[in-house]
């Protein structure tokens, strides 16, 4: 394993301890999260965005804790940039791309997050005794939990809800996965993980390792460099947190390192039935309060006591940002609209992006000169049936 010059370690975000990389299941001192840290005037922007014919985010090395010779990849990240021109006069702004993380190996945006968590056990002294590894998922973390983990030969767990899209729980088992389905909602597929295992496992839950969001910010990184500069607004599909946290900690390291001194609007999108980062933020709270009553047909935005919360909230925080919620229907009559007029497959999930963009320009919040950057977090070919089901409900 080779670390980065730059890295750091482990810093504890509640009480300021320090730990080397291998220390990642939380702060041995007090349970808080761990987060990668850098010496960010040892690095300058050639070293980020300057190599060459390098693809894929380990280009991003240089801010990343291990160098790109020791990574366990698949190829994750350089997803497409696509000009969705007819947004443009619809939403009344500049310019509207979609950033299609659809693309990433297993067809999600947490490939990048998978690839750094795993590749940090594999630099482990004894990777095999850390066995089993295991998470809870709504489903697409799960499936790419069990394909990376598969490269290394090693047993993966991922329970997930019985809601969860049954593309993803049949790839969890052809990666080579172990699954376990639970009945009821992801609180209950998290809670079964200790309650089922009942032994030590090691963890790749977002927030207990504490590289799945550090892989999230290399979409900010991409960003900077197809566009040459700042998107102005960035709208984020939401649920566990670590998508948002991770993409501002990305755009904050691009100001770290001279790179540029602004950053861009984040704003986080959940459903109108399950949106507890976006009522925490909106009622001035530092952590959300678990959702009651979820009710939302988008599986994998159905957290209702995100892990992230409190990082999704401060990030937000700190940019200037926003969160907005909305309809499951306006989600996925996005989805279906962007399909049937820009060519890409966009999920149901990254169809709360483009509906969030959608509530913004009802609201009167662009101002007509923004770029804006819809992330789409997965293949629409994970929930077919949630977007042909909206159809036929129209009657199509």
């Amino acid at each position: 394993m080779e670390l980065t010059p730059a890295f750091s370690g482990l810093v504890c975000t509640d009480c300021g301890s320090n730990f080397t990389f291998d220390v990642d299941q939380g702060c041995p001192d007090c349970e808080g999260p761990l987060e990668p840290t850098f010496k960010y005037d040892s690095v300058t922007p050639a070293d980020l965005f300057d190599r060459g014919t390098t693809t894929g985010q380990w280009r991003f090395d240089a801010l990343l804790p291990f160098q790109r010779n020791s990574a366990v990849t698949a190829a994750e990240g350089s997803t497409p940039l696509v000009a969705a021109d007819r947004l443009v006069d619809e939403l009344g702004v500049s310019e509207v791309y979609i950033k299609d993380e659809g693309r990433n190996p297993t067809g999600t945006v947490y490939d990048r997050g998978m690839s750094l968590a795993v590749t940090a056990l594999s630099g482990q002294d004894n990777p095999d005794s850390l066995e089993p590894l295991a998470l809870a998922s709504t489903g697409n973390s799960g499936q790419s939990a069990a394909a990376y983990v598969g490269r290394l030969g090693l047993r993966s767990y991922a329970f997930v809800p019985s809601r969860a899209a049954f593309s993803n729980k049949a790839m969890i088992n052809v990666h080579g996965g172990q699954m376990r389905v639970v009945g009821g909602r992801y609180a209950d597929a998290a809670e079964a993980v200790d309650d089922q295992l009942a032994t030590d496992y090691y963890s790749l839950q977002e927030f207990t390792t504490p590289y799945r969001h550090e892989g999230a910010k290399t979409v900010a990184f991409e960003l900077y460099a197809d566009l040459g500069e700042l998107p102005d607004v960035v709208f984020v599909p939401t649920s566990t947190g670590e998508l948002v946290a991770g993409i501002v900690k990305g755009f904050e390291e691009l100001t770290e390192i001279g790179a540029t001194d602004e950053t861009p609007t984040i704003v986080a999108v959940q459903p109108t039935s399950c949106g507890p980062i976006a009522a925490a933020f909106d009622r001035g709270l530092d952590e959300p309060e678990p959702w009651a009553h979820p009710d939302t047909i988008i599986g994998e935005l159905e957290v209702t006591d995100p892990a992230g919360g409190a990082e999704a909230v401060d990030a937000l925080r700190r940019l200037n940002g926003a969160a907005v919620t909305v309809d499951d229907s306006d989600s996925l009559e996005s989805a279906t609209a962007i399909a049937q007029n820009e060519v890409i497959e966009m999920g149901a999930a990254g169809g709360a992006a483009a509906a969030g963009a959608w509530n913004w320009q009802e609201a009167d919040q662009f101002s007509g000169d923004e770029t804006v950057v819809l992330l789409n977090t997965e293949s629409a070919v994970k929930t077919p049936d949630v977007l042909r089901s909206h159809l036929m409900g129209k009657g199509v």
